[in-house]
């Protein structure tokens, strides 16, 4: 599956949040920028270390008009207890049919321990006030994440 195209809206969604509350992108449009980033499972290593460093920016965040929002397979009261056990100041989405990481091109073929299975691609997209998908992070690295998207921010939004 291939990515959207940069400079094109951004493709539509709606998932349910850790409350089980209906999340769109469409909420944000004209209010604030989006970092949507795609994770493998709540409460992992790498996506906890991810996780927290985009609670830990979150100050630096709102500076400058954004919300984050992750998305992963998990069902939401699995999001909740990866919340409250991190602490966690943003919402997690629900895609459990994976309907859109395929959208985005965030699913498809991984390698693990010398298996081959499809999963969630580790990618964050940049949407800016008006919808628009203005920066794709392919290759995520879950330490430095939150420093990479707020030095982007800065640079072009």
């Amino acid at each position: 599956m291939a990515f959207p195209k940069i400079g094109n809206l951004a493709p539509a969604f709606s998932l349910q949040n850790q409350n089980g509350e209906t999340v769109s992108l469409k909420d944000f449009k004209g209010k604030k920028n989006v970092v949507l980033y795609f994770y493998p499972k709540a409460s992992t290593p790498g996506c906890t270390t991810q996780a927290c460093g985009l609670r830990d920016a979150m100050t630096d965040l709102a500076e400058l008009d954004t919300v984050v929002l992750g998305v992963s397979p998990d069902q939401p009261p699995a999001l909740q207890k990866f919340i409250d056990k991190k602490g966690l100041n943003f919402d997690l989405l629900s895609d459990p049919d994976h309907a859109v990481a395929d959208k985005y091109g965030a699913w498809g073929p991984k390698k693990f321990m010398g298996r081959e299975y499809d999963g969630i691609l580790r990618t964050s997209f940049l949407i800016d006030k008006q919808g628009k998908l203005r920066h794709i992070l392919d290759k995520v690295k879950t330490k430095t994440h939150d420093q990479d998207v707020l030095a982007y921010l800065r640079e072009h939004f």
